[in-house]
């Protein structure tokens, strides 16, 4: 099955339409900056603002469809939802300081996954899967085979939120280019940052910026890419 046709991607969209991003653009620039030179002092206060900007972004995005985002009603509030859900995963040591932080971290980005494949599959997907697709299994038992040893009592939820992940990646993968290129962003930030958490004996410290510049690349590239096929379609 194939959803409705949308209008080319190339349309001539209106200039202000990006600048409710530029605000995410520069946190996010400051975020990975500080994080490259290792500067937790600014990073972690920064790392709390990317998903709010990103989702004001979205709102700005909407605003000029048919009826705003009200016109969209379901496909909008699973969007900020993510963009919620991501949020809270990247604050989960702030946020829950009793808890340990990757079971809440895994916990709330699987949520966050579970809106973005509803979102997707419903709501901007231009065609079927590709056959290239068919690398996110491929991915997943890669990433279980590598990890396994070193998971312990966390390797269940880990394969758990790992097809989710895939199944975003996925699922962008029948959107427009932008949204799939940010799926696979999205799927590369979380496997760099797996290895940095469970073989971090094999992995650099410039790796920390990379896991970042990564995933606000991707985050950032699924909304935009979102809204960009919904004014296409209206």
């Amino acid at each position: 099955m194939t959803a409705a046709p949308v209008r080319n991607e190339t349309a001539v969209l209106p200039r202000s339409w990006w600048w409710g991003f530029l605000p995410f653009a520069a946190a996010s620039a400051v975020h990975i900056a500080a994080r490259a030179v290792d500067a937790t002092a600014l990073a972690e206060p920064t790392k709390l603002t990317l998903m709010p900007l990103l989702a004001a972004a979205a709102l700005w995005g909407m605003r000029g469809l048919p009826g705003g985002p009200a016109g969209r009603k379901r496909p909008a509030v699973l969007l900020l939802a993510a963009l919620l859900f991501s949020w809270i995963g990247d604050g989960a040591g702030a946020f829950f300081p009793s808890v340990p932080e990757l079971p809440v971290m895994l916990g709330f980005f699987g949520l966050a996954h579970v809106c973005y494949i509803w979102l997707l599959s419903r709501d901007a997907a231009a065609g079927r899967f590709p056959r290239w697709a068919l690398v996110f299994p491929l991915w997943w038992v890669l990433m279980l085979v590598v990890l396994w040893p070193s998971l312990g009592g966390l390797a269940f939820a880990v394969a758990a939120y790992g097809i989710v992940l895939a199944g975003t990646a996925a699922t962008a993968a029948r959107c427009r280019p932008m949204v799939a290129a940010g799926g696979l962003l999205f799927l590369a930030s979380d496997t760099i940052l797996a290895c940095r958490i469970f073989l971090p004996e094999h992995m650099p410290s410039w790796t920390s910026a990379l896991v970042m510049l990564t995933y606000c690349a991707g985050q950032g590239l699924i909304v935009a890419g979102v809204l960009r096929t919904w004014r296409n379609a209206s």
